[in-house]
């Protein structure tokens, strides 16, 4: 009988299906992935039109509670604004901003890290002198310090973000490449007259993605957990446009007044986004780690 193969019957797949862990992270995932692609369709406002919005409706508590408005299920905030359609409008901000900027980061330091690696001398310290003094301060610091010098903005706020990066990528890939440059196969391509960019692309390239893929998914949790920080504290995405962290500031000013619904619902829609990409995440880093194969 011929052997079955196929992605349905890889040992990967077949370990993930087994996984609880990932099964539920890829459940959490999957349910913000369609709530924020689909959800617009649902919601019963649109948080940004201002028209929709009516100050009457302000601070109502979630249908549950006495007083609550069967249109507004999960309560409103200070300016009437849905609070379900503010999460579900906020969520599509967040997941956009991290994955941009998770790309923008592992393109630029991974091409920087087999510049480095590969071809060493003066470039490689350079660019290695710069990753460590990135790193010997707090990420938060650096994103703080960028977004005061030149103001809000969800292009700044990807920029900040991206420089605070793309350094683990660079030094992840340097750190891989300088083993991988020393193999047979490598000699063997520069044997047969192939110039270094083949030779990085078509054949060093492939070898290191594995360790990116895990970085760069728990990375996703990492900047939506650093974008909602910065919202937070007011240099992040403008206040015209929400994300889930300038929700959980707008609601923290009245959280202790009892009008805590429209902050703690925000936190904890991203406690279980960045819970489910971590999932996720510890997966992938224990299925490629060799060492507990």
């Amino acid at each position: 009988m011929a052997k079955k193969d196929g992605f349905f019957h890889s040992e990967f797949f077949h370990n993930f299906v087994r996984s609880p862990g990932a099964m539920a992270g890829l459940v959490i995932v999957l349910f913000f992935l369609i709530m924020a692609f689909f959800g617009p369709l649902f919601t019963p406002q649109n948080p940004y039109d201002i028209g929709t919005l009516d100050l009457m409706d302000a601070y109502k508590p979630p249908i549950w509670m006495e007083g609550g408005d069967p249109a507004f299920i999960l309560g409103t905030d200070e300016q009437g604004r849905d609070m379900l359609s503010a999460i579900v409008y906020g969520s599509r901000i967040s997941l956009f901003i991290s994955v941009i900027v998770v790309a923008l980061s592992c393109v630029f330091g991974t091409v920087l890290g087999l510049i480095a690696g590969y071809f060493g001398g003066r470039l490689d310290s350079i660019l290695m002198r710069i990753v460590d003094i990135q790193l010997s301060f707090p990420a938060m610091l650096v994103a703080l310090f960028i977004m005061a010098a030149f103001g809000r903005g969800f292009g700044k706020l990807v920029a900040a973000l991206t420089i605070v990066g793309w350094v683990l990528y660079a030094r992840t890939v340097r750190s891989s490449v300088l083993v991988e440059k020393k193999k047979e196969y490598v000699d063997a391509a520069r044997l047969i007259g192939l110039s270094p960019f083949p030779i990085i692309v078509r054949h060093v390239l492939p070898n290191v993605l594995t360790p990116l893929i895990v970085i760069a998914t728990i990375q996703v949790g990492t900047v939506i957990l650093t974008e909602a920080t910065l919202s937070y504290l007011g240099v992040g995405v403008p206040v015209t446009r929400p994300s889930l962290g300038l929700l959980v500031k707008n609601g923290y000013d009245v959280l202790f007044s009892g009008l805590w619904w429209s902050s703690v619902f925000p936190g904890m829609f991203i406690m279980l986004l960045v819970f489910g990409i971590n999932l996720l995440g510890d997966f992938l880093r224990d299925e490629f780690n060799p060492r507990l194969k």
